[in-house]
């Protein structure tokens, strides 16, 4: 797959390039979202003075425009500071920019050993070892997000109309030379959901998701996350994409993102 080794090379604590594996379907010099999503997620664990005590819950995307793809710069602050539960946001802003191009807020909360009793249903789907590989749809260039991410449908398929259920796993770290985290897995999938289960043709409409919400009950493991998508569209143009997700051991939150839909 080349040189580059990760969808994004780290320059220093706060400041990262993105690769052309961070590279979306629709404009050469835009990111998935995906890509930026995870960045963000892991900002907010890994910041400085992060408790160990917290986990993510719930975070919230605002894509306010298109993720360049170049040199980006990170920031975060805690906007909430209590014993049980902490709100951080974290800013994604283009190198020399003015303004930030997405915006994250994450609820993380307090988790200690077995406290409460579990209550969580097993695997639900078939495993990604029985799944086919299963192709994008056609993109006009060879390199980016379809090219580094590997793909499995249990329901339905890119190039099919309706919903979808879809085993994604990484094949490049999500920052070069640095481990992949079961959090990065996930939402660096989330937001394929609009795509995995799309209900119309995308040659004749557009359908943008300006943001995304990931809920967690259940801390993910291992190298597969799955997107179980359904998608709803009303006649003025306002859409949802809503999915269920799922790693290996079975479900493990949900996944929404807020569509526009129009003619081309």
């Amino acid at each position: 797959m080349g040189a580059v080794e990760g969808f994004f090379e780290r320059v220093d604590a706060g400041r990262f390039t993105a690769t052309e594996y961070t590279r979306g379907p629709w404009d050469p010099g835009s990111q998935h979202a995906g890509p930026p999503a995870a960045l963000l997620g892991r900002a907010v664990e890994e910041r400085a003075g992060a408790r160990t005590d917290m986990r993510v819950a719930r975070i919230t995307y605002e894509i306010l425009r298109p993720v360049p793809i170049g040199e980006l710069e990170i920031s975060t602050s805690v906007l909430r500071a209590g014993r049980s539960t902490e709100v951080v946001e974290a800013a994604l802003t283009p190198a020399g920019g003015a303004a930030p191009v997405m915006l994250a807020r994450a609820l993380r909360i307090r988790v200690a050993e077995e406290v409460v009793p579990a209550v969580v249903p097993g695997p639900q789907l078939p495993p990604p070892g029985e799944v086919e590989v299963t192709p994008f749809f056609p993109v006009p260039w060879e390199v980016g997000y379809h090219s580094a991410m590997e793909t499995r449908f249990t329901e339905g398929a890119f190039v099919e109309l309706g919903p979808g259920t879809c085993w994604m796993r990484m094949k490049v770290p999500l920052v070069a030379g640095e481990e992949t985290r079961a959090l990065d897995r996930v939402l660096i999938a989330a937001d394929s959901g609009n795509g995995i289960s799309s209900v119309m043709d995308f040659g004749r409409y557009v359908f943008i998701n300006g943001d995304l919400s990931v809920h967690l009950h259940r801390h993910p493991v291992g190298e597969w996350a799955c997107v179980e998508a359904r998608t709803s569209v009303d006649g003025g143009g306002i859409g949802l994409a809503d999915a269920r997700l799922h790693d290996e051991k079975g479900p493990i939150g949900r996944s929404a993102q807020s569509l526009f839909v129009a003619p081309r």
